[in-house]
């Protein structure tokens, strides 16, 4: 475990977002957009790192992500409908930008 890394963290994850968009919570309704192609693509190397934070997220995020960046069959196949990655970037968006908003994580783990 000595390589755990301490980023990426929410911070970094919400400073890439907005350099592409205020609010996520609605992208799914956008259309496609290469811009939104290279995001999910930058969102999934994110993903992959080893960081705690990263390790705090729900689990198939980081799967997805592997998967996806891997070339996964399947998981390519989904992702290559627009409106999924745009799902998966509203998600990810909405449950970091809560758990900064709100403080911890919802983690079952801890309980």
């Amino acid at each position: 475990m000595g390589s755990m890394q301490s980023k990426p963290d929410s911070g970094d994850y919400l400073a890439l977002f907005s350099r592409y968009k205020e609010d996520f919570g609605d992208v799914y309704m956008d259309p496609e957009d290469e811009r939104f192609r290279l995001l999910f693509d930058q969102i999934c190397r994110m993903l992959t790192q080893p960081s705690a934070f990263n390790l705090s997220l729900p689990e198939q995020f980081r799967t997805t992500a592997f998967r996806y960046l891997e070339g996964d069959p399947h998981t390519v196949a989904h992702m290559t409908t627009v409106e999924n990655r745009h799902f998966m970037l509203s998600d990810v968006f909405d449950y970091i930008h809560l758990v900064q908003t709100m403080g911890g994580s919802w983690d079952q783990r801890g309980r």
